[in-house]
């Protein structure tokens, strides 16, 4: 199933249920008083975060969700059932936009549970009217609406790395080698369609899209996924060394960052140069020297190489810890 991270729907708050007539009933004497109870209360609607990333999916063609009505109130003077609420579950990391009141929150810890409407007040029975001066009431309230409004939910990832870099960067092959992910590679130049997230060591390390010259201007994948890595503790910069001007490939994606948010461009950065089996060690010396006048964090890795990949793996460990 596609990777969905943004969805819109409409949401309403269950109707609270009416109040009704009722008498009391006796062998031999009727209506002997008003007995005509409440309605229930309407449902509400919350929003919940779980550690789920691919719940959005079954929501794509959801476009209207609606907690229970309250039931209305019955003899004797018993209220009505109250409608049972609504839990919408999202994904930790939710941005969740009220379209009509441009009203905004996030859901950033598992287990995070927010009311977003109140179902309908109930409605009063005849029972409720009862008074001296008026013994045999007739009058009964109707149980009132319950809110709604349109919806948009905005996923943005929560992880301790992010991978950016061109397409072809060896994002996708760097994720599966340091965390046993499943993330699609290929021999030929694509670049992944959605975010892909492993486990290593219990940090989160995620392979963002693969960004192109004018992604924040919504070229290619646009700032779509940019998105995703602005809430990543460290962002690991991968730059092939297919690449002959290595220079000029880190600062066409550091621009793009830098262009999408001044807070992305203050987040720690590493340089991993990729795909180093494709170089001679001399030539590898010398990359590393270049990339190191861009970013004095340098690291290097083939994902062939197991040596090396525990070496990789083993450093960016130590510095996730200490930040």
């Amino acid at each position: 199933m596609a990777f969905v991270d943004e969805v819109q729907f409409h949401v309403k708050a269950g109707k609270g249920g009416s109040g009704v007539v009722r008498w009391l009933h006796e062998k031999g004497k009727e209506f002997m008083g008003p007995a005509g109870g409440n309605g229930g209360r309407g449902g509400d609607v919350y929003v919940e975060a779980v550690r789920d990333i691919g719940i959005l999916a079954g929501y794509r063609n959801i476009k209207l969700f609606e907690a229970e009505d309250g039931k209305n109130g019955d003899k004797k003077g018993m209220e009505g059932r109250a409608g049972e609420d609504l839990v919408l579950k999202l994904p930790v990391g939710s941005v969740v936009y009220n379209c009509d009141t441009e009203q905004s929150f996030e859901l950033l810890k598992e287990g995070e549970k927010v009311l977003i409407l109140k179902g309908g007040r109930y409605g009063l029975g005849n029972e409720h009217f009862k008074g001296s001066t008026n013994q045999r009431p007739e009058q009964t309230t109707d149980g009132r609406p319950g809110e709604e409004a349109d919806f948009k939910i905005i996923l943005k990832l929560i992880v301790d790395a992010g991978f950016v870099g061109f397409p072809n960067a060896g994002k996708s092959s760097l994720l599966n080698v340091l965390t046993n992910a499943k993330s699609k590679v290929a021999a030929y130049q694509f670049t992944t369609l959605e975010p892909a997230l492993g486990d290593m060591y219990g940090f989160i390390l995620a392979d963002i899209p693969g960004l192109i010259e004018g992604a924040s201007e919504g070229k290619g994948l646009g700032d779509k996924f940019l998105r995703h890595i602005s809430r990543t503790k460290m962002i690991l910069h991968c730059i092939s060394l297919e690449n002959e001007d290595i220079a000029s490939a880190y600062k066409t994606i550091r621009h793009e960052l830098e262009s999408y948010s001044e807070e992305l461009a203050e987040k720690r950065e590493i340089i991993i140069l990729t795909k180093t089996d494709l170089v001679d060690e001399k030539t590898l010396k010398a990359k590393i020297k270049e990339a190191k006048k861009l970013n004095p964090d340098v690291l290097s890795v083939s994902v062939i190489d197991d040596v090396q990949v525990k070496a990789l793996k083993d450093g960016l460990v130590k510095i996730l810890r200490a930040i």
